[in-house]
């Protein structure tokens, strides 16, 4: 992995106009780097703003506010042409690759629509092109005349990631790619995403709901909740977190080796609806270490060791972590 920032996220926020002239905050003043040839993970339950955040990467869904920039462009100024262009260098794998595939069309047809689309090879080098990607991705050249229903899960999934490899994209964005899949099927995909990283200098923006998962092979993670970011961390140091959400997520995951009287740790409440928001620190309501402050003043990423953030007016000590 190298030092050289690709990709600039700075303070995206997508709102949604609802009933009654409400606003729906999806993702809240968002900030990260993203580097070359490095995986980073973003991590959070179900409706923090992760899929929405990366439609917004993708140019897919326009921020109400902030910039993404890539390789120096401000790409969420980009339209037409120019937008067009723009997708030969970010790419995506969707968490359900059948529902992301025309059922009608040839493996080869689905793994080369991009690079036809792009003038980058002319329909007699179809065969050989899917060939080569089926084989990058561990798949028998002869998937190549299949139609997507006729292979398991894993195997879609693994097409899927051909089609995203095609462009030889300088980032591949993975929403949920594992999630709909067995572990024994997870194990594989991640293996795989490790292999080409290394063997191509692939760039992921990897997002899942398993923080044990993204912990694997992420270099750097950022915990979302309601749409914010509550902690950046590097994922070799996901153990030294501090941040109470991010230390209820990590208590919550279950191992096949520890001990049958481990705490399982289960939060308390509700998660909050993004239309009725609580003032002050969006996870003060289901904090146990939530003071008068966290309801008024809302709290900013500050850095408290060297690549280390946390959105927390009382971040946790070590003896609170068990370090």
């Amino acid at each position: 992995m190298s030092e050289e920032i690709i990709m600039r996220v700075e303070h995206i926020t997508k709102k949604f106009p609802v009933s009654e002239g409400r606003t729906l905050t999806a993702v809240d003043d968002v900030s990260f780097v993203v580097r070359k040839g490095e995986t980073v993970g973003i991590v959070g339950e179900s409706g923090c703003g992760k899929t929405t955040l990366l439609k917004a990467l993708m140019c897919i869904e326009p921020p109400t506010a902030g910039r993404i920039i890539f390789r120096d462009q401000d790409i969420t100024k980009l339209s037409g042409e120019a937008k067009r262009q723009n997708y030969r260098h970010l790419q995506m794998v969707f968490q359900d690759p059948t529902a992301a595939f025309n059922p009608k069309m040839k493996v080869k047809d689905i793994i080369c629509e991009p690079l036809l689309n792009f003038d980058l090879i002319k329909k007699n080098e179809v065969k050989a092109k899917a060939a080569a990607l089926l084989q990058a991705v561990e798949l028998p050249e002869d998937f190549a005349e299949r139609y997507p229903h006729n292979m398991s899960g894993g195997q879609r999934q693994r097409v899927a990631i051909a089609r995203a490899l095609a462009l030889s994209p300088d980032i591949i964005v993975c929403d949920e790619a594992t999630s709909a899949l067995d572990v024994s099927v997870q194990d594989s995909i991640v293996r795989l995403l490790v292999r080409l990283q290394k063997e191509q200098g692939v760039t992921y923006i990897f997002v899942c709901h398993d923080l044990a998962l993204v912990s694997l092979f992420s270099q750097r993670i950022a915990v979302m909740y309601l749409g914010n970011v509550m902690e950046k961390i590097d994922g070799d140091k996901l153990r030294a977190a501090r941040h109470p959400y991010t230390r209820a997520l990590l208590q919550a995951v279950f191992s096949t080796d520890q001990e049958k009287n481990k705490y399982i740790g289960i939060l308390p409440g509700d998660i909050p609806s993004p239309l009725d928001m609580p003032t002050g620190c969006p996870f003060r309501n289901r904090c146990a270490y939530a003071e008068e402050v966290c309801a008024v003043e809302k709290p900013v990423l500050t850095e408290t060791e060297p690549n280390h953030f946390v959105a927390c007016h009382y971040p946790l000590t070590a003896e609170e972590n068990g370090w």
